[in-house]
């Protein structure tokens, strides 16, 4: 068994030994015990019960969260205090859809001898656990995406225990949040074991692969949750693996609002695809450009602004970041009007300026240009400067699935065309924005966090209330009499939970 080690990327210094890696035996026993803990989670009110504890006793701890996340991932107090923040505020929300019931999404259709075309019988339907749920922690969230974030607020919310398959980068932080999540579990009266905890590479096979694993969040790269999601599809049980892989998130700004708003558009830009070292799966890492005078000063704005230096979250990331800038200058037609590059000159290793690069649309639509359409981890984005709606369009077609795509329009772009760019728009991405930025995600029951692939490998969402539903399945109950019937489903509804009854939603 190999040493977990916690790792400061600012210096590249081991601070300590954390754990151990996994072995597949490691892994049986913590899924196994997940399942036996699973039943404890049929009571809704305790369930709400631990989402609230856990929120409160994350804050209670929170300076030593932040302390022990910034040491393992440069990202900053001032960042991690808002993660946690937007942590515990999920926890708190998906204790509310618990609480509501509407996530059960009762229908109770009573029998009906004279229905068309046959007579019905009496059918109820509600959703219920899928049973243990295998969560990946991403790098750059070490929060909100991670150990307490919101695959496992929401694994939790629909009854089912967890296992976290914590991220290298940030082992000690994953170990502390763990730990204080099963806290909150023994205080509300249920088993520890609903939250679980593996650390290592070999682990993440092995707990797609355990025949317990009912289903699988995961958020990271292509090729890392292509090769689990193959593995979840390939089980001779398969298994719902909702994961985040890649996104490029394209940008369009109109010639307009090239013309009305060049500075304001590229100092946005210039913020948003350098935050967090442009380490969000939201930055903006494609923008469509207008040829000419108006996309110009667009482009000196960009290339212009002042941007920051920094370390990138592992010495891994910053050596795949280095060599994707490199090949993507080195197509014919690329330029770089801003030079990324290594920044280590501070005692700060792990530390990357960001970049600018442009290229003519003709070129991404007639020639061996496809590393464009990937997405490139960091602090570096790709300006396409179109000459004509249908160069724009065609890059367009060509792109594949994102989690979100923006269109900068002018005051004035209100009508037919810029309708038709925003339905466009919506035909590759999970999220549509105008005039604004992709980057920041906010937490609400609208919001839609997933894409067509390789955003992700489902439509669903992983952020907001909708997130509950990856870890249910539905079930019909057809002419059981009501003493057998789930408590939710029987005709006096004795929960008082909203249903919908012969076609009539009620409260």
């Amino acid at each position: 068994m190999s040493d977990v080690l916690s790792i400061d990327p600012r210096t590249g210094t081991v601070r300590g030994r954390v754990a151990t890696e996994a072995t597949a035996e490691d892994v049986d026993r913590a899924v196994r015990a997940a399942a036996a803990a699973g039943a404890a989670l049929r009571d809704r009110a305790r369930r709400a019960d631990l989402l609230r504890t856990a929120a409160t006793l994350l804050e209670k701890s929170g300076e030593e969260i932040v302390a022990t996340a910034d040491a393992e991932s440069a990202l900053g107090s001032v960042r991690l205090t808002g993660e946690l923040a937007r942590t515990c505020y999920q926890l708190r929300a998906f204790a509310d859809v618990v609480d509501s019931g509407a996530y059960l999404d009762v229908v109770v259709d009573h029998a009906d001898p004279s229905a068309v075309p046959a007579p019905r019988p009496d059918l109820r339907r509600l959703n219920v656990p899928l049973g243990v749920v295998a969560v990946f922690a991403a790098s750059n969230f070490p929060l909100a995406f991670s150990v307490p974030g919101g695959d496992t607020a929401s694994a939790l919310a629909a009854g089912c225990p967890v296992v976290v398959k914590a991220h290298p980068d940030h082992p000690a932080t994953s170990v502390l949040c763990a730990r204080i999540l099963r806290a909150a579990a023994a205080e509300v009266g249920l088993p520890e074991d609903v939250v679980q905890l593996v650390h290592g590479f070999d682990a993440g096979p092995e707990l797609v692969r355990h025949p317990l694993t009912a289903a699988v969040g995961f958020t990271g790269s292509v090729r890392g949750g292509r090769a689990l999601f193959d593995i979840a599809c390939s089980r001779p049980r398969p298994i719902p693996f909702h994961g985040e892989l890649g996104s490029l998130n394209p940008v369009v700004v109109t010639e307009r609002a090239a013309e009305t708003r060049a500075d304001e558009i590229g100092t946005g830009l210039a913020a948003s695809y350098t935050l967090g070292m442009g380490q969000f799966c939201v930055k903006p890492g494609l923008v469509l450009v207008p040829a000419g005078p108006a996309g110009d000063a667009v482009v000196r704005a960009v290339a212009t602004a002042e941007v920051p230096s920094g370390p990138m979250l592992d010495a891994r990331m910053r050596e795949a970041f280095l060599a994707g800038v490199r090949a993507r200058a080195a197509l014919p037609g690329v330029e770089e009007v801003l030079v990324a590059g290594e920044a280590g000159d501070d005692g700060t290793p792990l530390a990357v300026r960001p970049g600018v690069l442009t290229v003519a649309a003709a070129r991404l639509t007639g020639g061996p240009h496809d590393e464009l359409f990937e997405e490139c981890f960091g602090p570096v984005t790709v300006l396409v400067r179109y000459g004509s709606a249908a160069e724009r369009d065609a890059v367009l077609a060509a792109l594949p699935g994102t989690l979100t795509a923006t269109v900068h329009l002018a005051a004035d772009e209100r009508g037919g065309a810029a309708a038709d760019l925003v339905a466009a728009l919506s035909g590759i991405a999970g999220r549509v924005v105008v005039d604004g930025w992709p980057t920041g995600v906010t937490v609400a029951p609208a919001m839609q966090h997933g894409g067509p692939y390789p955003a992700a490998t489902t439509p669903a969402t992983s952020v907001g209330s909708g997130a509950i539903a990856r870890w249910l399945r539905p079930v019909c109950y057809q002419n059981v009499p009501d003493p057998l019937l789930p408590p939710e489903l029987r005709e006096a509804n004795p929960l008082r939970l909203p249903r919908t009854v012969d076609g009539v939603r009620t409260a």
